[in-house]
């Protein structure tokens, strides 16, 4: 029986999605107000967040985890492109020049944390994640686009999801896919209450 935990993350998040938008950082970037500086030490960070995430979910889903693997979908991968946006702001020795700060450390040591301890509730960091990124990204592209005078997709490339035709009908397979988790009331109660850990990890590091 479906738990209905799309509408559940959804709802249950709607506080500290509201609490992330108005930290200093993002508050300031949705204003347009984006310094560059900060901008490359944020996906540095965010680097760091993707990396231990995608290979705690690729390691999962090889395992053929029941509630992490049917949402590990490969086209939402984001180190890649965060490596190219390093080597645009740091240079091609990025990997020497960059370290998370200490709020990335301990978002780090979170998801390694769960994914071992208790993999289901890596479903909360990832739909924390990867679903802002993919609703909110082009605004966001456009008004780092235009804070920093970029050209193009230089810098910017963590917005883009070349692999993803249509966002919309994307998040509505990610929803189902969601719904169908094997899972009771009990953990997905345990993955929203992880969800809004994950949104003060990510606050923690936009301070």
């Amino acid at each position: 029986m479906s738990v209905a935990l799309a509408r559940q993350l959804r709802e249950g998040t709607k506080k500290a999605h509201t609490m992330a938008e108005n930290t200093g950082f993002v508050s300031c970037f949705l204003k347009g107000v984006v310094d560059k500086s900060t901008y490359r030490t944020l996906v540095a960070d965010l680097y760091f967040v993707y990396a231990s995430m995608e290979e705690e979910i690729s390691r999962l889903r090889e395992q053929g985890h029941p509630v992490v693997g049917p949402i590990s979908y490969p086209e939402l991968n984001r180190r890649e492109t965060l490596e190219q946006d390093l080597v645009f702001y740091f240079g091609s020795n990025w990997a020497n020049a960059v370290k998370p700060s200490s709020s990335a450390q301990a978002y780090v040591s979170r998801i390694h944390e769960v994914a071992n301890e208790s993999p289901e509730l890596l479903v909360g960091h990832h739909y924390t994640r990867y679903l802002g990124d993919l609703s909110g990204g082009q605004i966001l592209k456009k008004i780092a686009q235009k804070a920093m005078n970029l050209d193009g997709d230089d810098g910017l490339r963590f917005y883009e999801f070349d692999s993803i035709d249509d966002e919309k009908s994307f998040k509505t397979k990610y929803s189902a896919a969601l719904d169908a988790l094997p899972i009771d009331q009990a953990m997905a109660d345990l993955i929203v209450e992880e969800a809004n850990r994950a949104f003060r990890c990510n606050m923690d590091m936009f301070q």
